[in-house]
């Protein structure tokens, strides 16, 4: 009756729209607009087999859902414990997702599917989290469990990126060698849980695994080891492993010049010609003015041969020779960087002449003619008087206190027999603060090593508030650790 009715009226409608507008035929049909968007991620309706068999058996499993289903990264969202020698092959259409076990499974084992985020509506994306299964080929489901935190040692930040590895052998080789018996991952705060472990003894890692090896292959992926082998099935103190690199890139804030201008009307193939035959390199002064803080410097493209400190001109803004004795030049071991060390004024103007033959590079290329590299240092309102107190702060762990912006050290201060930092000159802006636990005492961090000596990585401590240096301001705090 109700349909009918619904006929009905509907006919009224068309008959209705006829006679307003003189058409022959109905109206379109427009669908309702509005309503709540859908927020729901699938939901599972049956499996088979069952979740938390015993007895598994089977070479497959379906999972049905009650919606359209589809699957993003798969093969880095799904981890698997203990670690198949042969992956899967995950198949979904429709409304269902199928596992297809191709590994010879173990007898009397726990095997855990963890399938991450990897699972989610077809229309809206709604993420279906956290999905997993379980099942045990013998007669017991393993219980046992392991949590920690995994924090990135240089940074002092978690990395969620990371796995965290559980290896039945204990010798260093397992590592490179052979896939470990469990994986799980690392959340964004750091932390880790493994469950349905075996108990037994194991040796604990993690790492960053961007080629799904799950083997430590290279010394510059991020990678952590714990001390000693970690017992399964008893209590644990709390866990916490650093992970480094030990091959890094340093980031670089230079500003490119390339020595002699060229004439903006030469034509572009001799432009090309000329630039190749002249001595290519960038400094860090540009057209602002100048940090006092700061040390100036000279990057080369390529190494060089000679390097001639006499042929270079450093002088005032009146092109007067400031003395030789105030200040110096220093290279590093590739001949490539030069420093230029010297006690810079407040807002005053300096002058660097570049002999055209003061250096010459590998392949023999020198300025073209002299240049000149002019740059005003900042005066002291474009500063801000810093004052940071740390009563608690451990001075027998040779502190080194950081200030950090986009991951990267600006400043750093030793702390000797004061737990107190002072500088009336400091470079405004905002910065994280960190405490460099300086273990060797050389002032900046040092990465582990494993294969060796099983050398930790020195420890970063976060402050957990940031630091806003204001220009022509007494910036004044206190720290609590």
């Amino acid at each position: 009756m109700k349909i009918k009715s619904g006929l009905f009226f509907f006919s009224l409608i068309c008959t209705v729209l006829i006679g307003t507008t003189g058409n022959t035929g109905c109206a379109n049909i427009v669908p309702p607009l509005g309503g709540p968007r859908d927020t729901i991620p699938p939901v599972l309706v049956s499996v088979s087999p069952r979740d938390s068999s015993y007895h598994f058996n089977a070479n497959k499993i379906v999972f049905n859902f009650d919606e359209y289903i589809d699957a993003k990264d798969m093969h880095e969202q799904l981890i698997i414990s203990p670690v198949p020698k042969v992956d899967p092959i995950i198949d979904y259409k429709l409304r269902t997702l199928t596992v297809r076990i191709k590994d010879t499974l173990q007898p009397n084992t726990t095997y855990f599917f963890d399938f991450g985020n990897a699972i989610h509506d077809y229309n809206e994306e709604n993420i279906l989290k956290h999905f997993s299964y379980v099942f045990s080929t013998g007669g017991y489901i393993d219980s046992a469990g392991l949590s920690g935190k995994v924090i990135v040692a240089a940074t002092g930040k978690p990395d969620s990126t990371l796995i965290v590895m559980l290896h039945r052998k204990l010798d260093d080789s397992a590592v490179v060698k052979e896939k470990p018996r469990y994986i799980t991952r690392v959340d964004t705060n750091g932390l880790f849980s493994f469950r349905y472990l075996q108990p037994g003894t194991y040796a604990l890692y993690a790492m960053k695994d961007e080629g799904g090896t799950r083997r430590y292959l290279s010394r510059s992926q991020l990678f952590a080891f714990s001390d000693s082998p970690v017992v399964v099935g008893r209590p644990n103190n709390p866990i916490t492993l650093y992970a480094y690199a030990e091959a890094t890139e340093t980031r670089s804030s230079t500003k490119t010049t390339t020595g002699a201008k060229t004439p903006t009307k030469t034509p572009e193939k001799s432009k090309e010609k000329e630039k190749d035959r002249r001595l290519q390199f960038q400094t860090n002064v540009g057209t602002g003015d100048f940090d006092v803080l700061d040390t100036v410097h000279l990057q080369f493209t390529n190494t060089l041969q000679v390097m001639d400190p006499s042929k270079i001109r450093f002088t005032d803004r009146d092109y007067t020779d400031i003395n030789a004795s105030l200040y110096h030049f220093k290279a590093d071991s590739t001949n490539r960087l030069f420093w230029l060390f010297y006690p810079w004024k407040l807002d005053t103007k300096y002058h660097l002449i570049l002999n055209k033959d003061f250096a010459q590079d590998s392949a023999g290329r020198k300025l073209l003619k002299t240049d000149t590299i002019s740059f005003q240092t900042k005066n002291e309102t474009q500063y801000g008087e810093v004052r940071i107190r740390i009563p608690k702060l451990d001075l027998s762990r040779h502190p080194v206190l950081q200030f950090v912006q986009n991951d990267v050290v600006k400043f750093s201060y030793i702390f000797s027999t004061q737990k107190e930092f002072r500088s009336r000159l400091f470079t405004p802006g905002e910065y994280e603060l960190h405490i460099l636990y300086d273990r060797n005492r050389n002032g900046v961090w040092d990465a582990g090593e494993f294969f060796y000596n099983h050398c930790q990585p020195e420890i970063i401590q976060i402050i957990r508030r940031k630091f806003n240096v204001k220009g022509n301001w007494d910036n004044d705090t206190e720290i609590g650790l």
